[in-house]
């Protein structure tokens, strides 16, 4: 599983490199185009697509333009089988500090995100 492992992580680090420069075009080679962006983390569903998720991170100020610190970690990756895995990772946009949870899988020789459900809490300061 350590080559699968190996593959996995160019992907995350590509999506955290989106995250970091608010970069769709980045984004948008690790997330199949019907993933699902869900959390929960204030009592309520918040729920999208990724064309609904895709125009927020365009306009959102990226933390790189902020001169941010990099908070990004790859925490573990399970797998399910060979083509199917989930990685749960953290980062920090801002005054927020997620834990996500990104389900992939590996269709056409390549991995991607398929669902990505996240808890966000305020950092402390």
């Amino acid at each position: 599983m350590s080559d699968l492992f190996q593959e996995i992580v160019p992907v995350l680090n590509t999506y955290f490199d989106g995250l970091y420069f608010s970069d769709t075009a980045r984004l948008r080679q690790v997330f199949h185009p019907r993933a699902q962006y869900v959390c929960a983390s204030d009592g309520t569903l918040l729920y999208r697509t990724m064309d609904e998720y895709f125009p927020i991170v365009a306009v959102r100020p990226a933390p790189a333009s902020r001169g941010e610190p990099r908070r990004d970690r790859i925490a573990s990756i399970a797998f399910a089988g060979p083509v199917t895995a989930i990685a749960t990772v953290n980062c920090a946009i801002g005054a927020k500090y997620f834990t996500d949870l990104l389900t992939l899988i590996k269709l056409d020789g390549r991995w991607q995100i398929i669902s990505k459900v996240f808890h966000a809490e305020d950092q402390a300061a």
